[in-house]
């Protein structure tokens, strides 16, 4: 068998490619083909996944490394290789880019692929503080023909709607307090969200989940007081308070080396009733939605067979849909570009996401990040 030989393009100026010796066949909508800044790890199971359920084509990757983006190509089958982010995005048959990089540098070349002309689909954090995100969302308003998208992928599933229906219902009565976790281990040995230059610390990578979520469910907050565990000068682990405009009170809790493994959790308390959904940013692998309430709530045999539903008068558990987080946010993201579905991920609310993160970092006595 012939082995796959991604093309390579070593400089700006050099006109000549090496063809791979088995032609790659690109399928999927003409209007997306995906040109990938760095060959970041997250980046297999947030877009190369969901790309090839979708169809969607993705062109080349990117590297500082040149040797390293070729393997990473032949990895995962990618046609074509760049030795620097510039070539991509004077590519012509690249009409969109993923933007997999540290936090640090999502700004600049957010910017530089929206001067390029292409859709953007730019990991979580969409920047490091508020003032770069308010630079990026005032390009993208002026260039309202390209879409500019952050991928933040929990926010794309059927979960976070079905959230909003319950709290929405009334069933839970007047909403008190909310708290939303999020704490995984990450070992500090060589992992950039150690880095502080690079936009590390829990708040940004883990504690931008329990933020967002809340934000979502609420509304925009008042930073009440955070405090932080310092180590090798980023946050390690850090607690928030805040107050929502509706009299709800909120807490996150999240961790990058908690004492003990937890799951993620969300917990919703109100006058009628309490909400509690286990691993609510990645609700696709075990993602339970469960409500005890006084209110009597009846389903029937085929309603507990269709959705999971385990009911009586007081309480019931809901399996949350399976769909992955990621393919959704890729449909989301095709379907934005096509013109047949909303960006609910734009510049715009990442500007809001980060004037909350950079309050919460000034109230635990930190400053915000890459100033």
């Amino acid at each position: 068998m012939t082995p796959y030989t991604p093309t390579t393009h070593r400089g700006r100026d050099e006109p000549g490619l090496v063809r791979s010796p088995k032609r790659h066949k690109e399928v999927g909508p003409l209007t997306l083909r995906i040109g990938i800044l760095g060959a970041a790890r997250i980046t297999d199971m947030a877009v190369l996944k969901p790309a090839a359920a979708l169809d969607v084509p993705i062109h080349s990757v990117a590297a500082r490394d040149v040797d390293r983006a070729l393997a990473y190509a032949v990895k995962h089958r990618i046609p074509h290789v760049r030795d620097n982010y510039d070539a991509i995005l004077e590519d012509p048959d690249v009409t969109a880019v993923y933007i997999p990089l540290p936090a640090s540098l999502h700004a600049r070349w957010t910017l530089a692929a929206i001067n390029a002309g292409k859709h953007v689909l730019c990991e979580k954090p969409f920047t490091a503080n508020t003032a770069q995100a308010e630079v990026v969302a005032d390009a993208a308003a002026a260039n309202s023909d390209v879409v500019v998208m952050e991928a933040y992928h929990s926010g794309h599933h059927p979960s976070l709607s079905r959230l909003r229906e319950i709290l929405a219902s009334g069933i839970l009565g007047e909403i008190l307090t909310a708290k939303a976790t999020f704490s995984v281990a990450i070992p500090p040995r060589k992992d950039i969200r150690w880095n502080a230059d690079l936009g590390g610390g829990s708040l940004l990578d883990v504690g931008y989940y329990p933020v967002r979520l809340l934000r979502d469910l609420f509304g925009e907050a008042e930073v009440l007081q955070a405090r932080a565990n310092i180590r090798k000068d980023v946050d390690s682990s850090l607690t928030a308070l805040l107050q929502f405009s509706d009299g709800v009170r909120g807490e996150i809790v999240t961790s990058m080396w908690p004492p003990r493994p937890a799951m993620p959790s969300l917990s919703i308390v109100g006058t009628a009733g309490q909400l509690r959904m286990r691993m609510p940013y990645h609700p696709q692998t075990a993602g339970r939605i469960s409500v005890l309430t006084g209110l009597r709530r009846p389903v029937d045999k085929a309603d507990r067979i269709r959705s999971g539903v385990v009911s009586n008068s007081m309480r019931w558990t809901e399996r949350a849909d399976r769909i992955s987080t990621y393919l959704a946010q890729l449909r989301d993201f095709r379907d934005a570009i096509d013109g047949t579905g909303p960006n609910t991920t734009d510049a715009a609310a990442a500007v809001a996401q980060m004037r909350t993160i950079d309050d919460i970092y000034q109230a635990a006595g930190m400053t915000p990040r890459c100033p």
